[in-house]
């Protein structure tokens, strides 16, 4: 059977698991909506929560971006880890142990405050909303391929599915369905995976295909250094991304962002007791081993595939470079979404790809008759979706690849709106507003916010700030800068007032905002950026990307002056922060 058969074949069956599950599933309560009854099992959740935190980011975007910077992507391999592990022991278990719905809920009652908890809505939405950005990008280019829509076309297609799992099933439809969509994204991410390192290494484990030889005998990583720099490109062992002050806060703002995601942190609330959130804590860094440990593997397999399918023999030679009339299927394929875009500059008929702004090889290009990078776009999101056609894997595989990159992008999209609904009706309505409501009246609440929130989702992802990894590294950012900061002092300062709290998480998510925002555009609207992306304008040289890191520190800072300017908490509160704090012995 032809891709296009399997792709609908494989995509058609999933979506019907996915809503046979959300029928199945239906939430009739609150507690079923929120936190799915609160009695899922220790490896369910955990695999749920690898489903959930193991985004279009992770499986879409992540190797893409590896693949074109080298050892500077390894930022992402090491926050995004990093931080699950922070998550999972420094916040997960307290929250958990505290045994409320929602994270602005633990906010406001831990800082004895509705502004609290108001901000704190604030903030998650403004996070959660940007997240979802990246997993709607992430959808429209896994349908605007395989399913031959255009980008727009797809990510209605995706809008509608996850409205239909999660409006209905709230969390507990979305547990069972992300169990089922790790399934799906963890077999798609390693079956391609084992081929293409068997057919480059002749190992079927990636992980050490990665550090293995390719068929002449040279390692993986040498050759690729090779390939690449002959094009005028940097080392891909040693290239980074930006300096190393950036490096570092790009790392550190994905760690304390990922300890901060409110998605996440609610997923523990699933489970019976604190002893099971940790448990599934553990079964989820397990989960979420197996495709992190896999990105390197098909990311520097990927640059090489990309890269010998253009330069086909040595540089400089008339015949080292593909004809255009003779490009690949796949490379036709992935021009019709306009995803990948050539120019012939030369006029000769050939593909010419290398680094044009690298200027002591244009001297050798201008020499070759080149006349600049004919690549004129290669956007670096549909690398794990074009590897299994570049290394001409069969039609099955390249379905599932399809299957498991919007498995991933709709695990993570359902959360998020969940956790933006939960925010709305729980905290907004109920905690502020109307807390006379009843339960019926705030699941349809909770059910028309998440209408909202879908629709919000789709319209910026229409329009997204970056590449999806790009994008979510905003939203860990922002996360980093508001979220995390009154966590950490909400568990662990006992002094930590109201007031400090606020000003914290006002400062820390303004100074991201407007430093995001000045480079990106106002709300990520194109043209409205009022300082441009330029280098010359980065704080230390920190890209907008990185610095939640900052934002953090000013959180942590003004929080901490602001409250020795008010009054300590009272008795109560500081005995709560103790009892959350300690362990006991009935934890349930």
């Amino acid at each position: 059977m032809e891709v296009q058969t399997w792709t609908y074949l494989i995509v058609g069956f999933t979506f019907a698991v996915y809503i046979g599950i959300a029928i199945w599933s239906k939430a009739k309560s609150t507690k079923e909506f929120y936190v799915a009854g609160g009695n899922i099992s220790p490896i369910s959740n955990g695999m749920a929560t690898a489903a959930d935190w193991m985004s279009a980011a992770s499986f879409i975007s992540m190797a893409g971006l590896i693949a074109f910077s080298g050892y500077g992507g390894s930022v992402f391999l090491m926050g995004w880890t990093g931080g699950y592990v922070l998550l999972a022991f420094l916040v997960a278990p307290y929250l958990r142990k505290y045994g409320k719905f929602t994270v602005p809920e633990f906010i406001g009652e831990r800082f004895y405050s509705k502004t609290a908890r108001l901000v704190a809505v604030l903030c998650l939405i403004i996070v959660s909303v940007t997240y979802v950005i990246g997993q709607m990008k992430g959808v429209g280019v896994a349908f605007s391929r395989f399913l031959e829509t255009d980008y727009n076309t797809g990510l209605f297609i995706g809008m509608g599915i996850v409205f239909f799992y999660a409006v209905l099933g709230g969390m507990k439809g979305i547990t069972y369905t992300q169990i089922a969509q790790y399934v799906v994204l963890i077999f798609a991410y390693t079956v391609p995976a084992i081929f293409i390192s068997l057919e480059l290494t002749g190992n079927p484990i990636p992980q050490l295909g990665f550090l293995g030889n390719v068929s002449d005998g040279t390692p993986l990583l040498q050759k690729l250094d090779t390939v690449i720099t002959d094009l005028g490109f940097g080392q891909y062992t040693n290239s980074v991304l930006g300096s190393k002050l950036n490096m570092f806060a790009y790392t550190l703002s994905l760690m304390i962002g990922t300890a901060g995601l409110p998605h996440v942190i609610i997923r523990f609330f699933t489970v019976k007791k604190v002893s099971d959130a940790r448990l599934s804590a553990g079964w989820a860094l397990i989960f979420i081993a197996i495709l992190y440990t896999t990105a390197p593997a098909v990311a520097a397999m990927a640059r090489l595939n990309f890269t010998k399918t253009i330069q086909i023999e040595k540089v400089g030679e008339v015949t080292g470079n593909i004809e255009y009339e003779k490009r690949p299927e796949w490379f036709k394929n992935w021009e019709k979404t306009g995803l990948l875009k050539h120019e012939d500059k030369n006029g000769d008929g050939r593909i010419q790809y290398y680094n044009d702004a690298d200027n002591k090889f244009a001297v050798k290009a201008s020499e070759y008759g080149w006349k600049g990078n004919e690549m004129t776009q290669v956007d670096r999101d549909i690398m794990v979706l074009a590897n299994p056609e570049i290394a001409k894997l069969p039609g099955w595989v390249v379905a599932l690849v399809v299957a498991g990159g919007l498995a991933a992008a709709l695990s993570t999209a359902a959360g998020l709106l969940l956790a933006i609904s939960s925010s709305i009706s729980h905290d907004l309505l109920k905690g502020i507003f109307r807390p006379q409501i009843t339960e019926k009246q705030e699941l349809n609440a909770s059910r028309m916010s998440m209408v909202g929130a879908i629709l919000l989702a789709g319209y910026f992802g229409i329009n997204p700030p970056d590449f999806a990894a790009g994008t979510v590294a905003i939203a860990f950012g922002l996360a980093a800068s508001s979220i995390f900061p009154v966590l950490m002092m909400g568990i662990f300062v006992k002094k930590m007032n109201r007031e400090g709290a606020i000003a914290g998480m006002v400062a820390g998510l303004g100074v991201t905002l407007l430093y995001v925002f000045q480079h990106k555009g106002i709300m990520f609207i194109p043209g409205t950026s009022y300082m441009g992306g330029m280098e010359d304008n980065w704080f230390f040289g920190i890209t907008p990307n990185a610095f939640g890191a900052v934002g953090a520190i000013v959180n942590f800072a003004v929080a901490f002056m602001v409250s020795k300017l008010a009054k300590d908490p009272p008795e109560d509160v500081q005995k709560l922060v103790e009892d959350i704090r300690l362990p006991q012995v009935n934890e349930n």
